[in-house]
């Protein structure tokens, strides 16, 4: 199903659920900070930077392009970390992990909403998330988990191979 709105087409699946797309940005391959943009509607808060998925576009290329408008930022598409739903919201949204490898001086939503963006340790990013969506610190939470379990099966591979 599709819905239009002004300046965007929102996109349904088939149990009504919106799709969306986000990217958990982080500094380098240690995924120890991570970005986050003041939201919109309340710039005091602080949001993961994301948007709906557009006609025909790919989640990953949706969640490139969101990062892009939201936090000016570019860089390596990684991992999905899974689809997350907002019951409350009907949303389902797509989150993958960008190394970010280019920090723009200037970029679409600052110019037109005034948007800035923050580095946080990912606890302090937990913490911050708390206020305002706690859906997303599921996002940062798989994060964790998932960067634990690589750590943990890359020192396994490595014994084992020492061996």
């Amino acid at each position: 199903m599709v819905k239009e709105k002004p300046n965007s087409v929102r996109i349904y699946d088939k149990d009504g659920f919106r799709l969306r797309a986000a990217c958990i940005c982080v500094r380098s391959e240690a995924e120890s900070e991570v970005l986050l943009v003041t939201s919109s509607r309340r710039p005091e808060l602080w949001i993961v930077p994301g948007g709906g998925v557009e006609p025909d576009e790919e989640s990953c290329v949706t969640a490139e392009r969101e990062v892009l408008e939201e936090a000016g930022v570019v860089g390596k598409l990684g991992r999905c970390l899974g689809v997350f739903e907002n019951r409350e919201h009907m949303h389902r949204t797509e989150v993958f992990v960008l190394t970010v490898t280019k920090e723009l001086d200037e970029w679409e939503d600052s110019r037109s909403i005034g948007r800035k963006r923050q580095w946080f340790s990912v606890d302090e990013a937990l913490t911050q998330l708390a206020l305002h969506k706690p859906i997303q610190r599921h996002y940062l939470q798989k994060l964790k988990h998932s960067k634990e379990n690589a750590d943990t099966d890359t020192t396994t591979t490595t014994s084992t191979d020492e061996t």
